[in-house]
Formats: C-alpha cells, structure tokens, sequence
C-alpha cells in the first residue's frame, strides 16, 4: 500500500454520488461524516445541478472528486480545470488519451493556485472488457494500456490515474511511488458486483498499491449507508495495523 501522498487522516474511500439530483444525493450526505470519506459528483449530477452543488458540498466540509473526465483542446481542458479550481474541488479529472499537450497545459493552469486541487488521469474506464478495448482500436491488454496512458500521465505532469483496481499492482511496480491511484471498481466482499468487470475488494486493493477507492452502490444504496461505510473503513485499519506490524 502507498501512503506517500496521504495523511494518516485522510480517508481512503470516495463514496460516488451516483444520483440525479442534489435532494436525493443530500439525503445520502447528510448521513456521512467528512472524516470518513470524501465524495465524487459525476457527469450526470453535475449536469442536473452545477457548480451550485459542488459549493454547497465542499462548504459542508467534505473534499470533492469533480469526476467529469475532461478531453479536449488543451485550452478548453485547462480552461475548464481552472473553473473546477475556483469551486474549491479536492480532485478532478481528464482522459490521458486526450495526449501529453492537453495534459501539461491543464496541469500548468493549475499551478498558479494557492490551493491547488490534484489532476488525475483517466486510463481505461473499469467497464470495458478486453474484446471492448480491442473494439475501440487500442492493441493490447488492458493492463498493458493502462500502463502506457499511465506512464504518458505522469510525464505529462499530472498527480496520478483512475484505473482498474486489478492494474494496480503492476501500475505501482512501473510509476512512482507518489503517483496517486484512485481506484473504482470496488466492492467490499457483502457487496454485488454490479455492472464492473474487472473489481477487487477494499484491502486488496490497497494491498495492490491503490491510494483512494471511489465505491458507490455497496454505500449509497445500503438500508445504512453508513454503517456499510463504516465496515469498510474497519477493513482499511484492520489492513493498516497489519501492515505496520509486519
């Protein structure tokens, strides 16, 4: 497990508010705490309600994943991440297959803030399977691309990837060990595996050096979301403890 870029307060877990609209997502916040996670507004809730939302989030306390995967014109995406910037986000996000040029240029608009939020990149979404990748026109496993869009990232000057939990391990043997990994496609072992095809449980992933782990229905869809948290988080410090007697 990587614990470079963390502190040993920071949540691991990033619970995806995967909802329409800001009253239903509310209704899941106001029953977690800060201290035990930090949140993820995508592409559809952000559409419904703005940066609106994202404001009233981030003055709740909570750090926010803006999870929009930005691929564009290298001035439009670094435009797009300053905005993102000024709404106080923790972490967003932009396709590496967008190339070197767009990343360098989002990464250098966002030096200029004082509290600069992290800029990851987007390798190969953890829905597809190998047959749908090959589709698509890229050669190769998925691992073997993940690594390549994640090597590209990194020299491009971003903080680290979202990729597949079971790349993970390979990913971290490649990069840095302060190259974040932010993993999806979790599922805590009481939980279904929904519509992710390539999933790991909590402490393996992070055995496998992810940073973050983004897990939404096993949460949000929960009778108690947080008590399902909370028995993901005694999972993460019963691997902690673990690791720090070995």
């Amino acid at each position: 497990m990587n614990d470079a870029n963390k502190n040993s307060d920071d949540a691991s877990v990033i619970v995806a508010l995967d909802y329409p609209d800001a009253k239903s997502a509310m209704t899941l916040v106001d029953k977690l705490e800060p201290s035990l996670c930090k949140l993820k507004v995508g592409k559809e809730l952000f559409t419904a309600e703005g940066p609106a939302f994202i404001r009233d989030l981030v003055k709740k306390d909570f750090k926010v994943f803006l999870d929009l995967k930005f691929h564009d014109i290298p001035n439009t995406v670094a435009s797009a991440c300053a905005v993102a910037a000024d709404l106080g986000v923790w972490m967003m996000n932009v396709h590496a297959s967008g190339g070197r040029k767009m990343m360098e240029t989002a990464s250098n608009r966002l030096a200029s803030f004082s509290h600069r939020p992290l800029l990851i990149g987007v390798t190969i979404l953890t829905s597809l399977s190998e047959q749908e990748i090959n589709e698509i026109g890229y050669s190769g496993t998925p691992e073997e691309n993940v690594i390549r869009l994640a090597s590209l990232a990194e020299s491009s000057g971003l903080d680290g990837i979202v990729c597949s939990p079971l790349e993970a391990s390979p990913v971290r043997r490649e990069l840095s060990d302060n190259f974040l990994l932010v993993t999806p496609g979790v599922r805590p072992s009481f939980a279904s595996t929904d519509d992710q095809k390539r999933i790991m449980t909590p402490s393996d992933a992070l055995k496998a050096g992810a940073n973050y782990l983004v897990i939404g229905r096993p949460i949000t869809a929960a009778e108690d979301p947080l008590k399902n948290l909370m028995l993901i988080n005694e999972e993460i410090t019963a691997l902690n403890l673990s690791l720090i007697h070995i």
